[in-house]
């Protein structure tokens, strides 16, 4: 097994245990319009095709990975530190999933009863799932070290970080200023780095 189809294999494991998983959830409420998820969705879905279906070789048919130039080979350490990070990134979602419980959600939405979680990752940033999925991401395409591939990361990333500005809006209007305390003390998507005061 090479250090990408090990990463592969860890996506794969994610994608079905997040599948099934998604049956654990609460009443929704109150869902974003329409047109404000495409905003976010169409990046995701572009994204999403580019990195696991663009110039890696290693997924999807041949028809639909154009040709591409590779920029790099990564020495097998470095290599498998990425399988590494990708392992963690995954890992960092599913702390995540666990902790929110039933308030998690798919789309843009709010749960009946939906409270603020503050515990485990999301003392760290406001979304943690998105945090590790766009670690993952971004380690998977540098084990490819295509263009096209890091070209879907960097749009996945684009893309939750649109989600997560379109989710605080409707999360802040229900919950009020026990959630812009919040915001106002924990990064949205970096660990670490300074919050919006």
């Amino acid at each position: 097994m090479t250090p990408l189809t090990a990463s592969q294999a860890l996506w794969d494991i994610w994608i079905v245990s997040w599948a099934i998983a998604a049956v654990w959830t609460r009443r929704t409420t109150a869902r974003a319009r329409p047109l404000d998820q495409f905003l976010h969705l169409a990046p995701f879905l572009a994204g999403t095709a580019l990195l696991f279906f663009g110039e890696s070789g290693q997924f999807g048919p041949d028809f639909i990975r154009p040709p591409g130039r590779l920029l790099w080979r990564l020495p097998l350490a470095a290599d498998w530190s990425l399988t590494v990070v990708v392992a963690i990134g995954l890992g960092f979602t599913w702390w995540a999933r666990v902790t929110i419980g039933s308030f998690w959600s798919s789309g843009v939405s709010r749960k009946d009863g939906q409270a603020i979680v503050q515990s485990g990752p999301y003392r760290l940033v406001r979304h943690p799932i998105y945090t590790g999925l766009i670690l993952a991401a971004a380690a998977l395409a540098t084990q490819i070290g295509m263009p096209t591939n890091l070209a879907g990361a960097a749009l996945i990333a684009l893309s939750f970080f649109l989600k997560a500005r379109l989710e605080e809006r409707l999360l802040g209007e229900a919950l009020g200023p026990d959630y812009a305390a919040y915001r106002a003390r924990t990064p949205m998507l970096t660990p670490f780095w300074p919050a919006r005061r």
